[in-house]
């Protein structure tokens, strides 16, 4: 009989710690592992960007340029350019359909973040702001107003 129940608690467990994941209840750093990007790690989106690079992780804080409209094609993300301090711009499209909106985003407003950074002439894309419901991919975040979301 306790072999029967090992496994049946294995996969409560599993299933209570993507709940909690899921709903912002559990300490990302606890199950993130090297798959979760916390402050202070990943590259610069500038050396990227220099380097013409993609699908690489990047970390870093930025002044809201821009206030885009919420692109609602797919994934509905809400999108603005953060002016970097070196000058660089970047556009961040964060997905709102698997993580919550930033509240009253205004140009002028700090931003740090950590995501998935995509080339292009421009300055680049980031994306992968939030968490990966699957947990496959590196979970990022964005941080404005001393609040995170990811």
């Amino acid at each position: 009989m306790a072999r029967k129940l090992i496994p049946a608690a294995a996969v409560l467990v599993a299933l209570g710690v993507t709940f909690l994941q899921e709903h912002g209840l559990f300490p990302d750093a606890l199950v993130g592992g090297a798959d979760h990007v916390e402050p202070g790690e990943g590259y610069r989106p500038e050396t990227a960007f220099a380097n013409r690079e993609s699908d690489v992780q990047v970390r870093g804080h930025g002044t809201v340029a821009k206030v885009l409209p919420d692109d609602l094609k797919g994934s509905r993300h809400q999108r603005f350019i953060l002016r970097l301090e070196s000058g660089h711009s970047l556009l961040v499209a964060h997905n709102i359909d698997l993580a919550p909106r930033i509240a009253n985003l205004r140009a002028g407003d700090r931003v740090g973040f950590a995501g998935e950074y995509e080339w292009n002439e421009k300055g680049g894309v980031l994306h992968w702001t939030h968490h990966d419901p699957r947990g496959v991919h590196p979970g990022g975040w964005l941080e404005h107003a001393g609040r995170t979301y990811r």
